[in-house]
C-alpha cells in the first residue's frame, strides 16, 4: 500500500500520525471548503437555530455556523478521536463560550442529546453508515418540526464518476422519504474532479 492510499484509507475514521495527515488534508483542500460552505448556505442558519452536525471532521462547518448561530447552540458528532482535537483547536473561542459542543462518537449519542435541533448537516458521511435507513430515522428522532437536514456528497473513491453522485442522490432521497421527510429535493455543485450533490428535506 503506497502512502497516500494509507491517509486516503483515513478518511473513514481518522487516526493517529496519518490522521492528522488525513485532517490537514481535510482543512486545506479548495473542494472540501467549498462543499462545507455551500452546505452551510443551503442551510440558511439563523441566529436562534439549533445546529447539528454528523462527522465534523476538522470543525470547518462548525466554524462557519458559529459565524451566524450567536443565540442557539451548535454541537457536533465524530467518531474520532484525531477529528475532536483538530476541531478542539479550530473553535477554541466558540468552545470556550459555550456557544459549540463537541462530542466524540458516532450515530449512538443521538439517544442522549436533549433538545431538538431545527438544522441538521452531514458531508461525506452517509456512505460509511452501516444501517443508513436506520441512521436517517435516528436523525429525524432528534429533530424539531419544520427543520431542514442536509446529506452532502462527493464522491472520491477510485474510479469515481458524476453518475455516482446522482446515484446516491437517489438513494439518499429514499431513506429520507421513508424516514418521513418531507419536501425532499437534490441541490447540486459543480466541482472538481467530481460534483457535488446535497439532498434536504424538511422534518413534519
Amino acid at each position: 500500500m503506497s502512502l497516500a492510499q494509507a491517509v486516503y484509507g483515513q478518511f473513514r475514521k481518522p487516526h493517529g500520525l496519518l490522521g492528522r495527515l488525513a485532517g490537514a488534508i481535510m482543512a486545506a483542500r479548495g473542494s472540501n471548503r467549498q462543499r462545507n460552505a455551500w452546505t452551510i448556505e443551503l442551510l440558511d442558519l439563523r441566529p436562534d437555530d439549533r445546529f447539528l452536525e454528523i462527522g465534523y471532521g476538522p470543525g470547518l462547518s462548525l466554524a462557519l455556523a458559529a459565524g451566524t448561530i450567536t443565540e442557539g447552540a451548535i454541537v457536533g458528532i465524530d467518531h474520532s478521536g484525531t477529528m475532536h482535537r483538530a476541531a478542539t483547536v479550530r473553535n477554541a473561542e466558540a468552545i470556550r463560550s459555550g456557544r459549540v459542543t463537541l462530542m466524540t462518537g458516532g450515530l449512538e449519542l443521538l439517544d442522549g442529546l436533549d433538545e431538538p435541533f431545527t438544522k441538521v448537516m452531514s458531508a461525506n458521511v452517509v456512505q460509511f453508515w452501516e444501517d443508513t435507513a436506520a441512521a436517517f430515522e435516528q436523525i429525524a428522532s432528534v429533530m424539531a418540526p419544520g427543520g431542514t437536514v442536509a446529506t452532502t456528497y462527493q464522491p472520491r473513491h477510485r474510479g469515481a464518476t458524476a453518475a455516482d453522485a446522482e446515484t446516491m442522490a437517489a438513494r439518499i432521497t429514499g431513506w429520507m422519504r421513508t424516514a418521513g421527510f418531507s419536501d425532499v429535493r437534490t441541490e447540486r455543485l459543480p466541482l472538481h474532479p467530481m460534483p457535488v450533490i446535497s439532498v434536504l428535506g424538511t422534518k413534519d
